[in-house]
């Protein structure tokens, strides 16, 4: 009875120093700002996707009024864009390319990489795993805020006076190489790869830590083969991050050096108002070469995510078990190895061989039969299956077809 109680005592004092501890370290700053916790970090990366949404979609209404209603006078828009509208009321060329750049930068890295896998990879694969938490909460906090910072860069690069960066989203050297070239390729184009430097590196850490809890993290039992398509396809997903990304911060870099060192990585031959500059030996090709080969990939890093996603909301509301389970992860996988041999297919027009340029469209055309599995089977999956049409369900079936008309 004695050692009972002295058991209970000990517990109870446990139990109330774990408490203590708990309570003097958990305030506002250390569970909602610099949170370890992994649902905390996807609601950060999920707030700041939708703020850049916002953005990115503002830039895209003020080009598309120019572009759609070209003889109209933009003029009621001077006191919010200043010298940027003409004294004939219209957009000035540079700052409508530099709309169309700041618009692609945020849409393509900002929402539909950071806000969508940041989101889900974190909020959905230590609970669908049976993970307590990613494998580095550390890891995982700086991972959003290096976005944070990289955020911050790109959001006061729009209010420069020369300027946000306008050498188009892919921002094709010579115009981004030389500051002179244009007004948009002086301190918003610095700024630009500033911001996309500390991107990759958040990049970088999320996939690091995506895959170690993956791999290292589940639950007793749960085999590879009996993980949900969700996690599949954020591994997959982290993996062409970890590899593709590298490869456009080391273009980044480069392009700084010619910027601000005086190499020649990426110019050669170049001419400024009659006058010779003295870069020879570089080729602006390489670049569109490094640039593709994170290019390419991140298509399907921003659309796996989602075939993840929605191979799960069909299967729950046909009531079924997704059909091909296995040949979803070979086509996932498959997907994965090809992304990387299809990049030239955006460069045919920039002077490479013809053979070479058959060989890549070789491979696109080879690229669509895993995309077509899943298709495949996302349909069998819906056929005779007792189909609960939720809104999730509209939307999923919804990227089916669009899928088949469009992707």
């Amino acid at each position: 009875m004695a050692s009972t109680v002295v058991d209970e005592h000990v517990d109870h004092t446990l139990d109330d120093h774990t408490h203590d501890h708990h309570e003097h370290h958990e305030n506002f700053i250390t569970k909602y700002i610099f949170s370890t916790d992994h649902k905390t970090i996807a609601k950060q990366y999920l707030i700041t996707g939708i703020f850049w949404a916002l953005i990115g979609g503002f830039l895209s209404l003020i080009f598309r009024l120019q572009l759609g209603f070209p003889e109209t006078q933009l003029e009621w828009l001077r006191p919010l864009l200043g010298k940027w509208i003409t004294t004939a009321g219209k957009l000035d060329p540079e700052f409508y390319l530099a709309l169309v750049t700041m618009h692609g930068t945020i849409m393509v890295f900002f929402v539909l990489t950071a806000g969508l896998s940041g989101t889900f990879s974190n909020f959905l694969i230590p609970l669908q795993i049976g993970a307590r938490d990613m494998a580095s909460g550390f890891m995982n906090m700086l991972s959003y805020w290096f976005f944070f910072a990289s955020s911050v860069i790109m959001f006061f690069s729009l209010f420069i006076e020369t300027g946000p960066a306008s050498g188009g989203w892919v921002i094709y050297p010579p115009l981004s190489a030389l500051p002179q070239a244009m007004s948009g390729s002086g301190l918003g184009m610095t700024l630009w790869l500033i911001a996309m430097a500390l991107f990759i590196v958040s990049t970088l850490l999320g996939g690091i830590n995506y895959i170690t809890t993956i791999i290292n993290l589940r639950t007793l039992g749960m085999s590879f083969l009996k993980l949900p398509l969700t996690i599949w396809s954020f591994f997959f997903t982290a993996i062409i991050g970890l590899l593709s990304f590298p490869v456009l911060l080391g273009a980044a870099l480069l392009l700084i050096f010619d910027r601000s060192f005086g190499t020649s990585f990426y110019l050669s031959d170049i001419y400024i108002a009659g006058e010779a500059l003295p870069h020879m030996g570089g080729s602006p090709i390489l670049f569109q070469h490094l640039f593709w080969f994170l290019g390419h990939p991140e298509v399907y890093i921003v659309i796996m995510p989602a075939f993840g996603i929605t191979s799960e909301i069909i299967s729950t509301n046909s009531r079924k078990p997704i059909f091909g389970y296995k040949a979803m992860i070979i086509s996932l996988l498959g997907i994965t190895v090809l992304s990387f041999v299809v990049w030239a297919h955006h460069m045919f027009v920039s002077g490479m061989n013809p053979f070479l340029g058959s060989i890549f469209m070789l491979l696109t055309l080879i690229i669509a039969i895993p995309s077509a599995v899943k298709v495949f089977n996302y349909l069998t999956t819906l056929w005779k299956g007792n189909i609960i049409f939720t809104p999730a369900m509209l939307f999923s079936i919804g990227l089916v077809s669009f899928f088949i008309s469009g992707g």
